[in-house]
């Protein structure tokens, strides 16, 4: 080998850089370990809600230490930042997949517009968006186009309006406006993607991903570690709309004759056939209406008075209207908007604007504010004016929000005010449609634009609010649409399961080297080793994320750098049995096996290109680190194994045998008439094909909420539980299609539920918790509360673990994604092949093994998907696993193929004699590596955790597969199909 100084001092440069990246990450973790201990030793595990308490003190020793120097180079917080980053199914926290509504965008361009054609072409975009890959805003137009008639998008009751004056106007043409409208969309996602940034910026965690997904309009977020789950949802969802309103006041008459009529009205639209109730007269205030009624018609049950029946008198001297449970807000508000009791509005309130306090932690009653509204439901005052938000402490020290508004704003909040004063009513301050306070105005107009939000708060959320009010409202809702929540708990496990799996697989590959190689096995495993470090420096460096598929893939690496190495021995043990002198037989053997190796990565690297532009989250972890594993094997097999092999080989006396006297003669001489079998291999293969297509159309595949939609969840109890008999109870509460199956051990389940999947909101995702929780709560502990049944602290035992959410929209692209995923591995790798090898039967022999090993793991998943005892579902994970058995498949065909194209070129073709035996030479290296990849996966089938070993098993499956049709598949088809070739060209046919 040429350049033997340079590539040694690479390879000592690429070593240490590595090492410098990889300390910042044993900096870090050494000193939140002496931060765990401090908290321990202070706060004892006998205080109430001790977790929490050491958490916090935890935050706080690191703080105090951030910037203290360690070893001279560096400090906790420059260390934090230049840590291998750990995805979130490793350290725990959420990431969800925001969708920007374009809708929204288009419809404050158009300034709301009430024209009948662009409202028509948005309700038409609505719906061709649910069956439709086009972006919102293609459909939007093509929607319009069809509609518009004389209408144009420069019309000035449209886009041609005065907020738009600079970019369009009158005489524009349709195709002249789309592109303005075009850029304007993208800004207002720029602008949401910025707001959302500096919200998370301000959350608190380290780590923090943002990033846009393509045109979409959709923004990818992840918050490793995080552990407040709801205050991290609502401060990505909220759209930060702050608006001040006027209110009315208790003892406004229309108010109470609006309520009692809109009582009466519901009673004959949702009872129609009930007799009507007399209801008393209403009084002058509203105080003495809800008073009367709840003599009379309120002893009744609240089903007779829908909106009577649930309200509450309101606390005198507040300028709230009315209260009322907060489990009753929803009934109470869907009646209040409903159309035709709307209608019912006196006029001097008919614009009124009913909103619900925000209701505080453990707080059961909530207060209804009726706001003086206008026809275009306009505020007095939008968020807009505030220039600057803090949190602090109001007068009687409870957490508050200060705001600074700007001058226009000031002589705003000046008016207001002063109006307020005057009709002793009070402000409301509204934040995304919920009353944070309402307060009166006792001494006049208020000038100098200085305001304040008090109310039930905690500090954090004084903070949030002060966050999101700095960085601005988004430009549009922001709903989330793909979500995963992985407890702390749950992260750690991971971790060891991951660690585990990777220290026994590493230790049967270290010492099956050994055993079978000898002397050059332990240079091999060096070389293994050294190339692990560089994957962790490299993952390092680049700022990746690790994932617990990212494991997989590093250890998934080990068996492809065994492979290279088997390849270069095997190689050099041949040379040496030509006679070959050492040396030479070296230098033959690396070369020869060098086009092998190279296109067995390449086919391997392809596959894994792809999975990384569809796939996301923790697949993508699984592409890079394959991606990266494949550079770096390349790098130690071909050069680091080269180096010491020859450094050790040139001193005189010493004896390399790249064999041991166990392993010495095995597979020498094999003479297998592997084609004269192809019959019966075609056979059992196309029962196998057949049976497994047959599943698949009548079984199907158990498809898991990536694919579908919906929610699901991992619950762990104390004790095992029957999931049969949880199913049974949790379909009365969410209806038909909840499935529950054991996930792991007994005490573990998997619930999944395609219940209120359309609907959005930390609402909804909280009503759903909260009835999981009422309904298992007789399987759980006593005592365990609300709080400890949902995401919580690092030593949660009990729970949900992990729960993910995913849309119907966003489940539909997926699914298409890995559609696509896999077609375009297989036009690839047949391209790939025909340049490599000129001849399309090798590729075809390619395409149709790696089409045949596919079928058969499909078909076993659909065969064995429902006795298993492990998670069998169809997800992203699974078509990763498909993919790299697919990269696998072709990488055993094209080292065989490659050994073919060798002997053919030199002996020819030989009626097949000569095909046998580039098959035979190859064997001992296709069962090496086959054996030691089986068993590096079933290390991490046994021990990488619950969450693999779907994964696992269908590679499992993939390379005992692979390896079979890889001789008996590949080959054979590659043969006929040259022999028909020949015999055509030549006339004369070829027997064997």
């Amino acid at each position: 080998m040429q350049n033997k100084g340079l590539v040694r001092l690479f390879a000592i440069l690429f070593g240490l850089v590595s090492i410098y990246q990889l300390s910042f990450t044993f900096i870090t973790s050494k000193l939140e370990k002496d931060a765990e201990a401090y908290a321990v030793s202070q706060i004892s595990e006998a205080e109430e809600d001790y977790v929490a308490k050491r958490e916090a003190l935890e935050a706080s020793y690191l703080d105090s230490i951030s910037d203290n120097s360690v070893l001279g180079f560096t400090s906790y917080e420059d260390a934090k930042k230049k840590e291998l980053n750990k995805g979130l199914d490793l350290k725990g926290g959420i990431n969800v997949t925001l969708q920007i509504s374009v809708k929204d965008i288009l419809k404050g361009l158009a300034n709301n517009t009430k024209n009948p054609v662009f409202n028509k072409a948005l309700a038409d975009a609505d719906v061709a968006s649910t069956n439709s890959d086009q972006t919102y805003l293609e459909l939007f137009f093509d929607a319009f186009d069809k509609i518009k008639g004389e209408t144009k998008l420069a019309s000035p009751d449209i886009f041609a309006n005065k907020g738009l004056s600079d970019d369009v106007n009158f005489q524009m043409s349709d195709e002249e406006v789309k592109p303005i409208i075009r850029r304007k969309i993208d800004e207002s996602i720029v602008s949401a993607f910025e707001v959302l940034r500096e919200r998370i910026d301000g959350f608190g965690v380290t780590q923090p991903n943002i990033q846009r997904e393509g045109n979409s309009g959709r923004i990818l977020v992840e918050l490793p570690g995080a552990r407040d789950i709801a205050r991290a949802q609502e401060l990505l969802s909220s759209t930060a709309q702050l608006e001040f309103w006027e209110t009315y006041p208790q003892s406004n008459p229309s108010l109470g004759t609006f309520l009692v009529n809109a009582n009466e009205r519901l009673k004959e639209i949702l009872e129609p056939e009930t007799t009507q109730e007399e209801v008393s007269k209403p009084e002058s205030e509203i105080d003495s209406l809800l008073s009367d009624v709840s003599q009379d018609s309120l002893d009744t049950a609240p089903q007779a008075n829908p909106i009577l029946g649930k309200l509450i008198p309101a606390n005198p001297g507040s300028h709230a209207i009315a209260r009322a449970m907060v489990s009753d807000t929803a009934e109470i508000g869907k009646y209040l908007r409903m159309p035709e009791i709307r209608r019912l509005l006196p006029n001097d309130i008919q614009f009124a604007k009913f909103l619900w306090e925000r209701p505080a932690q453990d707080v059961e009653v909530v207060d209804l504010y009726a706001l003086k509204s206008n026809r275009d439901g306009v505020p007095r005052i939008s968020g807009d004016v505030v220039s600057d938000a803090q949190d602090t402490f109001d007068q009687f020290n409870k957490p508050a929000v200060s705001m600074t508004m700007n001058t226009r704003g000031a002589k705003e909040w000046e008016a207001l005010t002063g109006d307020a004063y005057n009709n002793q009513t009070g402000i409301a301050i509204v934040l995304d449609n919920k009353v944070y306070t309402a307060p009166g105005v006792s001494s006049g107009p208020i000038s100098g634009g200085r305001s304040e939000i008090t109310g039930t708060f905690t500090v954090n959320e004084t903070k949030d609010i002060a966050n999101v009010l700095r960085a601005g409202k988004l430009p549009a809702s922001a709903d989330i649409i793909q979500s995963e929540v992985v407890g702390p708990s749950l992260g750690q496990e991971a971790i060891d399961s991951g660690f585990t799996s990777f220290i026994i697989a590493m230790a049967f590959v270290l010492l099956w080297m050994i055993f079978y190689y000898g002397k050059a096995g332990v240079f091999a495993d060096i070389a293994l080793i050294f190339n692990i470090l560089l994957i962790f420096g490299v993952l390092t460096s680049l700022g990746a994320v690790l994932t617990l598929p990212g494991i997989a893939g590093i250890v998934l690496t080990i068996g492809m750098s065994v492979d290279a190495n088997v390849l270069i021995f095997e190689r050099i043990k041949e040379e040496l049995a030509k006679g070959k002198g050492k040396a030479q037989a070296i230098a033959d053997g690396f070369g020869n096996a060098l086009s092998s190796i190279l296109d067995a990565n390449i086919t391997t690297g392809l596959t894994a290109i792809i999975l990384f532009i569809f796939g996301s989250g923790p697949i993508k972890g699984f592409a890079t680190t394959l991606l990266i594993g494949i550079v770096t094997s390349l790098f130690t097999a071909i050069f680091v194994t080269r180096l010491m092999v020859d450094a050790y080989s040139a001193k005189k006396g010493r004896r390399l045998d790249f064999s041991t006297g166990i392993t010495k003669n095995l597979f020498t001489n094999m003479n297998i008439d592997f084609l004269a079998k192809r019959k019966i291999a075609y056979i059992l293969s196309g029962i196998l094909v057949a049976v497994s297509a047959f599943s698949l159309f009548t079984t199907g595949l158990q498809q898991g909420v990536d694919f579908i939609g919906g929610r699901s969840y991992q619950i762990r109890f104390e004790k095992a539980v029957n999931p049969s008999e949880i199913a049974s109870e949790l379909n009365t509460v969410f209806g038909s299609g909840t499935n529950v199956k054991t996930f792991g051990d007994a005490n573990q389940i998997k619930v999944t539920t395609p219940y209120k999947v359309d609907e959005e909101g930390v609402e909804v995702d909280t009503e759903i918790q909260t009835k999981l929780y009422t309904t298992l709560q007789k399987y759980l502990p006593d005592g365990t509360s609300f709080e400890d049944f949902t995401i919580g602290a690092s030593e949660k035992s009990i729970g949900i673990l992990q729960s993910v959410k995913v849309g119907p929209t966003i489940a539909d692209d997926i699914k298409k994604n890995a559609f696509l995923a896999i077609l375009g591995s297989l036009a690839v790798v047949f391209l790939y092949i025909l340049l490599r090898f000129r001849k399309w039967q090798f590729s075809l022999g390619a395409v149709v093994a790696v089409f045949h090993d596919v079928m058969i793991v499909l078909g076993i998943f659909s065969l064995t998907g429902k006795i298993m005892p492990f998670n069998m579902e169809i997800d992203q994970a699974f078509i990763a696993a498909i993919l790299t058995v697919i990269g696998y498949s072709l990488n055993d065909t094209v080292v065989v193929f490659d050994r073919i194209r060798e002997i053919t070129n030199i002996k020819g073709l030989k009626g097949g004699e000569n095909i046998n035996e580039a098959l035979n030479s190859t064997l001992s290296r296709t069962l090496n590596t086959s054996l030691t990849t089986l068993i590096v996966l079933l290390a991490i089938f046994v021990f990488g955790g619950e969450s693999l070993r779907g994964f696992m098993f269908a590679m499992i499956i993939g390379v005992v597969v692979g390896t079979y049709s890889s001789i008996f598949v590949a080959t054979p088809l590659m043969f006929d199909a040259l022999k028909k070739k020949i015999a055509a060209a030549t006339g004369h046919s070829l027997s064997f």
